[in-house]
């Protein structure tokens, strides 16, 4: 096949790609109002293969927000409630006895999913909190010593409760570090609440996406033709250069006790490519390292007691150091 012509193609399957994600906003936006970064957030998290940490108090539609993003993408979707008595195999599933057969078979838990809600993680124990790993680092399930792949895409999208921690078991950094993005869900403003319940009385159903006119706009195809064009994003070495400064910084952060890994600096080039494409570019500015530091960096460091105790935030801290790091020009 002539090089050029094949070329042309993938960039005629990028354009369709890019045209197809750009339209899961106005899609999505049929169900959830006024949540365009998390959306955002989401669909780079999707073209990066990572997992996602949603954090926002209940009924601030993040439930809501997940299954309608498998809808316009047309993917599976299952939803788990962590509990303090939740067992790891009420996640990954286990092997059941059929008394017909007199053999072990494999029940799949729903891990076995594109996208996993696995809600308020943080209230089931570490051991199945731990369930969890194998599958978002792996993309694979192992039981009774036997590996199984799990469906692609996958992606986990975890949600915690930021006010309430009592009978709470806080992920450990370990975990934490495996989640691609710390996405915040905040209250509407007046007027998306004010959009919000207008739209329930005029009989809007959260329950029934399809009456809501929710239609798949994009799958996996375009997925896939958009991770290729972003694996042709250009990185400049300053740019490489300018997210190992911000990361090698919060290590040395007066107000942290624990700095980004450079697992922490790898997601980060890695969600300012998929942005800078989805922004309809192919090279990566600093703009776009400074668009995603904060969803990126902001569960990977940690507060002395001291600094937090003085009002000090992950945030501001990150605020801080990009402001500092020369920018390259």
């Amino acid at each position: 096949m002539d090089p050029t012509t094949d070329n042309a193609g993938h960039a005629r399957d990028a354009g369709r790609a890019r045209s197809s994600l750009e339209a899961l906003r106005a899609e999505i936006a049929k169900a959830v109002v006024g949540q365009d970064p998390a959306v955002t957030g989401l669909v780079v998290a999707l073209l990066c293969r990572g997992h996602v940490l949603l954090e926002g108090v209940p009924g601030v539609a993040k439930t809501l927000l997940v299954r309608t993003l498998a809808s316009a993408l047309e993917l599976g979707t299952k939803r788990v409630q962590f509990t303090p008595d939740l067992m790891p195999s009420d996640v990954t599933g286990s092997l059941v006895y059929d008394a017909r057969t007199a053999e072990f078979s494999f029940q799949p838990g729903p891990v076995f999913t594109n996208l996993l809600l696995a809600d308020e993680i943080n209230r089931t124990p570490p051991k199945t909190q731990s369930s969890l790993l194998e599958a978002m680092e792996e993309r694979q399930v192992t039981v009774d010593g036997t590996p199984r792949p799990l469906p692609e895409p996958f992606l986990v999208v975890a949600t915690q409760n930021p006010v309430e921690y009592e009978g709470t078991y806080p992920l450990p950094e370990a975990q934490l570090d495996r989640f691609l993005l710390k996405l915040t869900i905040p209250l509407p403003s007046r007027q998306d609440e004010i959009d919000v319940l207008t739209r329930h009385a005029e009989g809007f159903n959260p329950r029934d996406l399809r009456a809501a006119g929710v239609r798949p706009v994009a799958g996996p195809s375009d997925l896939d033709a958009a991770r290729t064009a972003i694996a042709k994003t250009t990185v400049s070495p300053e740019i490489t250069a300018y997210v190992v400064d911000i990361c090698r910084a919060t290590r040395e952060s007066p107000s942290l006790t624990l700095g980004v890994s450079p697992r922490g600096a790898t997601a980060l080039l890695s969600a300012s490519r998929a942005w800078a494409w989805l922004t309809g570019r192919d090279y990566v500015t600093p703009d776009d390292v400074k668009a995603l530091a904060l969803p990126t960096l902001r569960h990977r460091v940690q507060l002395r007691p001291e600094a937090e105790m003085e009002g000090v935030t992950a945030d501001s801290v990150i605020n801080a150091i990009l402001a500092h790091v020369p920018v390259p020009r």
